[in-house]
């Protein structure tokens, strides 16, 4: 049940000087101070608790009829209280309770231009977008240019992922937000590339203070967008870059006017724990459409994360469509290459083995079209609306209600749209969408209904392409909690049981985290639907706690609370779903760390039980046994992880 109240709250907004005016969260504790320069150049600043999070930094944007970045006053301030819940069923809460400042502040020049700015304030972060009232007789515009900025005080730390070149990588598919962090290093770090920066990126200030910026409501009315390399004080919002999606397609966004942008987010707290738990992403979204049957979130097995490109062909998808029933999970991953090595008529006999089996195929699609060279097909079917339409309704035909889409070409708007179009086409027949090789999700979880998850980011598949990635895989891990899985579900193809990686478990890349690590990562890496790494050879060689846990182990969650850690180093949170609670832990430390946990506010659903390395040999997983003040320490070996879960 969803409800709102938007009450006046003429309180939390004052003129700070002349020119100025702050805008306060309900509690008080974030308050954004907004003004203009002498040239007329809009301005704005954020604090928590007294403490300056973001320093003087510019505002406004510049289209094709008019500058609105300068020569502007501040002329008129609305404000009210925004106090409404709203549920959620595929990110890391379930009901999330918004409590936040609405402002909208109103710039005009003494020419007649105008520009409206929308802010979103609240005690975990602000939000602010540009809204362009009809002026002048216009009633379309470009946005050529964004002055969008983020000064952060001296002395702070970033953690953040370079954006590539265009038309690179794998037959010139990127960008596609696949890059290593440069981790806790000084504002000001050059990107490794030379274009900045994708979002989203964390910054640790003095004080053990965060900030997490990122954008979300991005649709097909705009492109998406990133930060710029550091320059003037701070990073600036910046557009595509012309060579992406293979040149097509322009790099400033047009829209109607009236019109908006997306909203620029910044999460903030104390500790990394408001970062990890912040739901600004959704809490600025609507639902764009619905659907006739929630989504379906649940788990999958998947030949291609471990038996590669060979393994699409009848025979050994039958081995994952039974190793999926075996583990009762709901649906297979059927990758690329079907059309050709299985054929669309043999396809049919496919999936009426796995209705037998209750399993549910996800199908591969390349995004296709004219912005890469990829040959993995099938391609040219979800580019164009008459054939991408027809092969919905074949597979509605012939119940498949999943797809998963691959490779495309950037973030201009053209793309975007794309994304849209596929999601809205899906809808209609009843599909789910995953996307691979492509961008962020900006709020796509609530905003696209069948929606159901995105990679987005260096996945599980440079396990098998590189030792390297394996030897950094226990740093990427304790990474994404707090960055990339903070502002979107992340569909990272996880949990791996092999120890080599290859079909034989006897070659290839070696895994260098334990098995303790990898079903850690179950809990910690949120997507509503996973389809995990293992093989069938797992249910024979595999620990069998193991295998029972990732029988048991849950997609979808009601809460999330962050415990302890910090980026990179190590991380623990805790997730319930039901009334179960699951409390996982990781190491990229180099020696072990023991943590007192305070198992005192999970201790409702009843005895908790402990998997770590030590205990998967066991017949049973021990009790855990809190201390008197329900403490329970747990010591997290390098390259190790734990769960700690009830019955």
């Amino acid at each position: 049940m969803k409800s709102k109240f938007l009450l006046p709250m003429i309180a939390l907004l004052s003129v700070a000087d002349a020119g100025a005016a702050e805008i306060s969260s309900p509690s008080g504790r974030v308050t954004v101070t907004t003004g203009v320069t002498e040239v007329g150049a809009p301005y704005y600043s954020v604090s928590l608790d007294g403490h300056r999070m973001i320093v003087n930094s510019p505002l406004g944007i510049v289209t094709d009829f008019a500058d609105l970045s300068t020569g502007l006053s501040e002329s008129n301030i609305h404000s009210e209280r925004d106090r409404r819940t709203y549920t959620q069923d595929r990110i890391k809460r379930s009901r999330v309770e918004v409590d936040a400042t609405r402002a909208t502040v109103t710039y005009r020049s003494d020419d007649g231009r105008r520009l409206e700015m929308d802010w979103h304030v609240a005690d975990d972060g602000v939000a602010f977008r540009y809204r362009v009232p009809r002026q002048g007789g216009r009633a379309s515009m470009r946005v050529v240019e964004e002055k969008t900025g983020f000064n952060f005080p001296d002395s702070t730390r970033a953690f953040l992922t370079s954006q590539c070149d265009p038309m690179t990588g794998w037959k010139r598919s990127k960008p596609s937000y696949e890059e290593y962090y440069a981790v806790d290093v000084p504002v000001g770090t050059d990107s490794q590339y030379g274009h900045g920066y994708t979002f989203p990126a964390l910054f640790h200030l003095q004080g053990d203070r965060w900030a997490l910026v990122s954008e979300t409501g991005v649709d097909g009315y705009y492109c998406a967008s990133r930060l710029s390399d550091y320059a003037d004080g701070g990073y600036t919002v910046a557009y595509p870059m012309e060579g992406e999606n293979n040149s097509n397609g322009t790099v400033a966004p047009a829209l109607a006017v009236p019109g908006t942008t997306p909203w620029r987010l910044i999460a903030l707290g104390d500790s990394p724990a408001p970062i990890v738990e912040t739901t600004l992403p959704w809490d600025l979204v609507e639902p764009l459409y619905s659907i006739d049957t929630p989504a379906r979130h649940g788990k999958g097995t998947w030949s291609w994360i471990l038996w590669q490109d060979a393994s699409i062909n009848y025979a050994d998808q039958l081995k994952f469509i039974d190793l999926a029933a075996d583990m009762g999970y709901d649906n297979v991953l059927v990758d690329a290459g079907w059309d050709r090595n299985i054929g669309e008529e043999k396809m049919l006999d496919l999936f009426d083995y796995a209705r037998a089996k209750g399993v549910k195929p996800i199908l591969w699609f390349s995004s296709s079209g004219s912005w890469n060279d990829i040959e993995q097909s099938p391609v040219n079917r979800m580019d164009r609306p008459i054939v991408r339409k027809q092969w919905m309704k074949w597979m509605q035909t012939n119940g498949v209600d999943a797809i998963k889409v691959d490779f495309f070409g950037g973030d201009k708007q053209e793309t975007i749209r794309l994304y849209e179009d596929i999601l809205s086409d899906a809808a209609d027949h009843g599909i789910e969408v995953i996307f691979h090789g492509c961008t962020l999700p900006r709020g796509w979880e609530r905003m696209y209904p069948n929606f159901v998850g995105a990679e987005a980011v260096l996945a599980s598949e440079n396990l098998v392409f590189s030792q390297e990635f394996c030897d950094k895989e226990a740093l990427h891990a304790t990474l994404h909690p707090f960055i990339r899985n903070a502002v979107a579900s992340m569909e990272y193809g996880g949990t791996v049981l092999n120890h080599r990686l290859n079909r034989g478990n006897n070659g290839g890349s070696r895994r260098v985290t334990t098995d303790a690590f990898q079903l850690a990562l179950a809990v910690l890496f949120q997507n509503p639907v996973q389809n995990f790494a293992l093989a069938p050879n797992n249910l024979l060689d595999a620990p069998r706690q193991a295998i029972e846990f990732m029988r048991e182990v849950p997609t979808v969650w009601d809460d999330t609370r962050f415990i302890e850690g910090y980026p990179g180093r190590y991380v623990v949170l805790a997730r319930r779903n039901g009334d179960k609670w699951y409390i996982a832990g990781v190491s990229n430390l180099e020696s072990p760390v023991t943590l007192d946990l305070d198992l005192s506010l999970y201790a409702d659903g009843g005895p908790l039980t402990l998997i770590s390395d030590s205990t998967l040999s066991l017949d049973e997983r021990p009790v855990v046994e809190p201390d008197s003040r329900g403490h329970f320490k747990v010591t997290l070996e390098p390259r190790s992880g734990f769960v700690i879960s009830h019955r």
